[in-house]
């Protein structure tokens, strides 16, 4: 991959937990577009970067993008679980804590400190570069799903997309 196509990479990542953590940290309305839309834009990208690049990974570049993907999946779970959700003008509201923010700042750094690792082990390259929107989407789809579950065990409403909620307050 081309040293513009990962700086371009990088950027984009940042701006995205940028937007997801902070949206987290200051808590939002839990819909149910912005919940699916966000991390299925994610898979796909990062799909769409794999896929062609598997014929011409290693072996040791496959097992390294399995392995990020096995452990930031459970940091997905973990991030759920310590989101709170409670109602809010009568419909689910979600908000992390700093349990939550440390565990976004420790799924940054294993996904760096795998980065790094697999370079060592001659592990990086296109497949694996490409594999961070993949893992990314996977751990906040995981991560949705619980907070998603969560609420509808409270009996709480889950709004569609923001129009809905604008309908709503008028």
């Amino acid at each position: 991959m081309a040293p513009l196509q990962i700086l371009i990479d990088v950027a984009l990542a940042v701006f995205v937990l940028w937007r997801v953590v902070i949206r987290q940290v200051r808590g939002s309305t839990l819909t149910t577009r912005r919940m699916v839309l966000g991390p299925a834009l994610l898979l796909v990208i990062g799909a769409a970067n794999c896929v062609p690049e598997l014929p011409h990974a290693s072996a040791a570049e496959i097992a390294f993008t399995a392995a990020d993907l096995l452990v930031l999946a459970p940091l997905g779970i973990a991030r759920g679980a310590t989101t709170r959700v409670s109602e809010r003008d009568g419909y689910a509201f979600q908000k992390g804590g700093t349990p939550t923010l440390v565990l976004w700042l420790a799924t940054v750094a294993i996904r760096v400190g795998l980065a790094v690792l697999g370079a060592r082990f001659g592990a990086l390259g296109a497949l694996t570069t490409g594999s961070l929107w993949l893992s990314l989407g996977l751990s906040l789809a995981i991560q949705n799903a619980v907070v998603h579950a969560k609420a509808r065990r409270a009996g709480l409403t889950v709004a569609t997309d923001a129009s809905a909620l604008a309908v709503d307050h008028r």
